[in-house]
């Protein structure tokens, strides 16, 4: 598969090793909007993100600031993030933080996801029928139906976590009936997206790894 693709007009997607935890992560480029989403640097470098080059860049929660040291040096972008998880961010790490309700760069919608983490959201793209999810859906196998990551990373009492995560999803699917689902761990569901988010309310299971 190549490194970064089309998946749907002026949306692309790419995969990277995670700077930090080495396993493999996704990042989206919004090519007209001029905004990232959760990005890793590409294996490429920087500058095959730059035509045009970003302007903004934004986190679904505080854990995924990737590439974003890179980003800021090689294009000044400004990068938000939840105000729930501002605690994360020093001097050294300059952002902006948005509230679920607003409107951000890119026209996303922030939709608050919690239960996970605190800054646990998602982003609506109308434009792109697009719904950006952090950490609280995956897909592993890359290619596989979603899931949760193991309970292990989710606490000592996951279930209801679960539980608390599959409502939220199936309220966003029936409310927003996205096309597209962009994870950040896994590849994208092109099409489909709203379908497969109702079934994981339903019974989404746990990924092991």
């Amino acid at each position: 598969m190549p490194r970064m693709r089309e998946i749907r007009p002026g949306l692309w997607h790419w995969t990277a090793i995670h700077p930090s935890i080495g396993i493999t992560v996704s990042g989206y480029r919004l090519a007209v909007e001029r905004v990232l989403l959760d990005p890793v640097v590409p294996e490429e470098g920087a500058g095959v993100l730059g035509d045009p080059p970003p302007t903004d860049v934004l986190l679904t929660n505080r854990h995924h600031w990737r590439g974003c040291t890179e980003l800021i040096a090689a294009f000044g972008v400004t990068v938000h993030v939840p105000r729930s998880g501002l605690h994360e961010f020093g001097l050294d790490r300059p952002v902006t933080p948005y509230d679920p309700g607003n409107e951000l760069p890119g026209g996303a919608v922030v939709h608050e996801v919690g239960h996970l983490c605190p800054d646990e959201m998602a982003l609506w793209f109308p434009a792109h029928r697009a719904l950006a999810i952090a950490d609280g859906a995956i897909r592993h196998p890359p290619g596989g139906p979603l899931a949760f990551v193991p309970d292990r990373l989710i606490g000592e009492d996951p279930e209801p976590v679960k539980a608390a995560l599959r409502e939220r999803y199936g309220e966003l699917a029936r409310e927003l009936r996205p096309e597209v689902l962009l994870l950040a761990h896994g590849e994208p569901i092109i099409d489909g997206g709203g379908a497969e988010l109702e079934r994981f309310s339903r019974e989404g299971a746990s990924a092991e790894f």
